[in-house]
């Protein structure tokens, strides 16, 4: 392969998307420091969210996206995130992706919460990330396009004009590489591995969020954390998902007294946003009680749900009682690097896309199956973007770089399990200021400091290290928002504030070692640290 021209980091839906896209016209290397299906896309199983249905409109979906939100989103991007989604779905469709259909030929739409129409489409029941992974995976040329797996990036290069102009790795034995390239792109998913429970790989933590933030990136709506309400729970502890789809299929939320617990809680019932139902199951477990997913209505379950049955049958949970024990765990961030229209940061030569990235779309709370949609679409934007604009820098790209150097050596003095417990216990599902400021508190104290320059011996240090900055992120943010809204819920402020919140965005930037706070609402900017 000859010399890179655009670096991506990260090997999911939207990373996949965008090499796709650009293969034609430029030599590309993706970077993923775990296997490709590692992620959190090939894990997925709930489907695509579009709207194909004979009754079903783009004013329908942006509805029930908006609604999801808590209309903390731009509407604009919303509705052009739905045109251009139904387009490129229906391209996948015509060449012939692995959708799963009825017996008449047709597309098969499913239900999920807080959807008014059947419009999820799903490949293999309940595998549709494998199968849409998959399906981008044979499209990619072995010409244009390399992979290099199992190196984690841990820095990034920027050069004396402030511009990103390469990564630093690590391989499995923490020898240090370099890559360089004119575009650098951070498609790394999300943070649910900062918590212990998680539908996430566990080696989803934030680590394109942690390295944009050290390099000086804004970041936003960092507060805003979805919890998924169904999460297969045995032995003590979540083990995978159970996907929102069962419930779209019939499935009914009941407490172990056999009653249904969304009653009088939302008039969707177990088809409510998923902050409100999982907030319920958050709250029926406080109170001692197990909840468990009655499946006993929907026929067929195995054939509909292949990899769900596998999962229950690994934990010995028996399929055929018609019972399934949930509790809710941490799912997709909303919030993260704060990007335009196709994925620009404000770092010259740098971008982000998919769920590591802050474009604007998912506002207080992510619609269901919105996410497979999100990384087709800012994979294919990128892409035309980068293709019109060429890559003007790259003939100076090594000369420009800097000399790379080692920065000053730091060290952890916690477990990455320490850190966990208290992402859960006190900026989990429900919070307040009194947890809110004795986790920021416990991460203060830390002999840590944010540097851009990094000199850690192993990757299991660096990872540490990236789990810290993003988890000050979240609690700092999580404190300064005084009310409820989508997935940031605070039993202390408990109702939306929409005098003061309803479009105000705290930027989150590094400056000189230092966190800045910056309060944006429409043409106003106030500093507060």
């Amino acid at each position: 392969m000859k010399k890179t021209e655009i670096i991506i980091v990260g090997s999911g839906v939207a990373a996949l998307q965008l090499a796709r896209r650009l293969q034609d016209q430029f030599y590309v290397m993706i970077i993923t420091k775990d296997k490709i299906e590692s992620g959190n896309s090939y894990l997925a199983q709930g489907g695509i969210a579009a709207p194909l249905g004979r009754k079903d409109s783009v004013r329908a979906h942006l509805k029930d996206t908006l609604e999801a939100g808590r209309y903390h989103q731009d509407e604009d991007s919303v509705k052009q995130l739905i045109v251009d989604g139904k387009r490129i779905v229906e391209t996948l469709v015509d060449e012939g992706a692995p959708f799963d259909r009825n017996k008449d030929g047709s597309l098969s739409l499913g239900m999920e919460g807080a959807h008014c129409e059947h419009r999820i489409l799903h490949s293999g029941g309940d595998q549709t990330g494998k199968y849409l992974v998959k399906h981008l995976l044979k499209s990619l040329s072995g010409d244009k396009v390399a992979f290099v797996q199992g190196e984690m990036v841990y820095e990034l290069v920027k050069d004396e004009m402030g511009r990103c102009c390469g990564v630093k790795t690590k391989d499995k034995d923490d020898a240090i590489r370099y890559y360089y390239a004119p575009h650098v792109v951070l498609a790394t998913g999300g943070i649910g591995g900062l918590y212990p429970s998680t539908s996430n790989h566990p080696a989803v933590t934030g680590d394109g969020m942690a390295l944009a933030f050290l390099a000086g990136a804004k970041l936003s709506d960092m507060e805003f954390i979805q919890f998924h309400p169904t999460l297969l729970w045995s032995n003590g502890k979540t083990c995978g998902l159970i996907s929102e789809a069962v419930r779209g299929e019939g499935a009914l939320l009941l407490n172990d007294l056999g009653e249904r617990i969304m009653e009088g809680v939302d008039p969707l019932m177990e088809l409510a946003p998923r902050h409100i139902v999982a907030e319920c199951i958050y709250k029926e477990r406080q109170k001692g009680r197990n909840v468990y997913l009655d499946i006993s209505r929907i026929k067929d379950f195995q054939e509909k749900f292949p990899s769900i049955s596998t999962l229950c049958f690994n934990h010995q949970i028996s399929i055929g009682e018609g019972r399934i024990p949930v509790s809710p765990g941490c799912h997709f961030m909303m919030g993260g690097i704060v990007t335009d229209r196709v994925g620009r940061t404000n770092i010259p030569g740098l971008y982000a896309i998919g769920e590591v990235a802050c474009s604007g779309i998912h506002g207080a709370n992510r619609l269901a199956s919105n996410s497979l949609l999100e990384g087709l679409v800012y994979g294919e934007r990128l892409g035309e973007y980068l293709i019109h604009n060429g890559v003007s820098h790259s003939s100076h790209i090594h000369s420009s770089c800097p000399s790379l150097k080692e920065g000053e050596p730091l060290s952890i003095s916690f477990q990455p399990h320490a850190l966990k417990k208290g992402m859960m216990d006190y900026v989990g599902i429900i919070r307040n200021e009194e947890g809110l400021l004795t986790q920021l508190r416990w991460l203060k104290e830390q002999p840590l400091t944010f540097h851009e320059l990094i000199d850690f011996n192993s990757r299991e240090e660096i990872h540490t290290y990236f789990m810290w900055i993003v988890s000050l992120l979240v609690t700092e943010s999580a404190l300064l928002r005084t009310e409820s809204r989508g997935g940031h819920i605070r039993s202390d402020f408990p109702n939306e504030d929409n005098d003061s919140w309803l479009k105000r965005k705290m930027i989150l930037q590094n400056k000189e070692g230092r966190l800045r706070v910056e309060y944006h609402e429409q043409n106003e900017t106030k500093i507060y640290a």
